[in-house]
């Protein structure tokens, strides 16, 4: 009988930094540890993953545009089965969306264990704290809540920008919602010991009958909205790409894809770019209050770049595989508060003269 494949699920909610903590992990497990990534992105933009492509996994899988604890299940069933046969690896890594409550989709990979006689078996959910947002998103999301009584273990991420009164504040919640669960600081960038997080072999779900999950989903699917904002040739919802395989595309499902944005001019998106003195200072505008995430892809002089922008802190880092933006200036994704993005966003598009989709 094969060996089972540990699969570690990483929740949190959006900005945490889920992929930044997978991705430190990476370099500190042995040269010949095969680890995939499946991960479950907002919106139709390829942002983390480029990011995750650029590091040392063997693979990175995605499934883009809804949420793997409910419409995409069985998707995210067939693409473990596919990472199953395809790499054989030593570990699967899930990344659930900002959004995803972690015991629907828990209570599929249990349902995986059986019908593969424990070939994919369930080793530990991980829940990613943001020390620094955490008592304000809190407040607003029963996701963060959910996310944090679910789990294994709790990092806490962030801490070292928080002082102790309100770092002792967040570990007071993260008790009141689960006391029991370890939690653990991370150590900035350089994350945490993967040791602490491998090899859990959790007994949570187990016995999880499959409509406790969808009452849980149901209570709180609705709150978060992303919009996609562009600059460029095409509108980027006509843009796709197949190469990660049928398991991972979720154009099939979708009926409702807009037709392309014709324009006519001398200049293409590939010769023009954005001013980095003015992205900095438009997002310094932006309220964290309603819009708690922009990602994706900025064609600055230097060439393009991955923004990362979570409750007012942002990271540019340079794209090693910018074809995908040939047509394009700017292509983000931005999450915030149901109702409230579009309005909220509103001068940041105005500012760098972007479209809204």
């Amino acid at each position: 009988m094969a060996p089972s494949i540990p699969i570690t699920v990483f929740t949190g909610f959006l900005g945490a930094g889920k992929t930044s903590i997978i991705l430190s992990l990476l370099p500190k497990l042995p040269n010949n540890y095969k680890v995939v990534l499946l991960k479950n992105e907002f919106g139709d933009i390829e942002v983390d993953s480029q990011l995750a492509k650029q590091s040392n996994l063997s693979a990175v899988s995605e499934i883009l545009n809804g949420c793997m604890c409910c419409v995409l299940v069985g998707q995210m069933k067939n693409a473990l089965l596919e990472i199953k046969e395809k790499f054989r690896p030593d570990r699967i890594i899930i990344e659930c969306s900002g959004s995803a409550f972690p015991a629907t989709l828990a209570f599929q990979i249990r349902e995986l264990e059986r019908e593969t006689n424990d070939e994919l078996k369930l080793d530990a959910i991980v829940t990613v704290i943001d020390a620094e947002n955490f008592s304000g998103y809190e407040d607003t999301s029963p996701t963060a809540k959910m996310q944090a009584s679910y789990s294994d273990i709790i990092l806490i991420n962030k801490w070292e920008h928080v002082d102790d009164r309100a770092l002792d504040l967040v570990l007071d919640h993260l008790n009141t919602l689960n006391d029991l669960t370890p939690k653990i600081r991370c150590d900035g960038r350089n994350g945490v010991d993967p040791n602490l997080l491998f090899g859990v072999d959790t007994e949570l779900f187990k016995d999880l009958p499959p409509e406790i999950g969808a009452v849980q989903h149901a209570t709180r699917h609705d709150e978060v909205q992303s919009i996609t904002i562009f600059k460029g040739f095409q509108n980027p919802h006509t843009v796709h790409d197949h190469s990660l395989g049928e398991a991972a595309c979720n154009c099939v499902q979708n009926n409702e894809v807009p037709q392309a944005t014709v324009r006519e001019g001398p200049v293409s998106p590939a010769d023009s770019s954005i001013d980095e003195d003015l992205l900095q200072s438009v997002l310094t505008g932006v309220s964290k209050e309603t819009i708690w995430r922009i990602k994706g892809f900025v064609r600055l002089a230097a060439g393009v770049h991955i923004l990362n922008w979570a409750f007012g802190r942002y990271e540019l880092t340079p794209c090693e595989s910018p074809g995908h933006m040939q047509d394009f200036t700017v292509r983000l994704t931005v999450m915030g508060e149901r109702g409230e993005v579009k309005r909220s966003i509103r001068k940041f598009c105005a500012t760098l003269e972007v479209e809204m989709s």
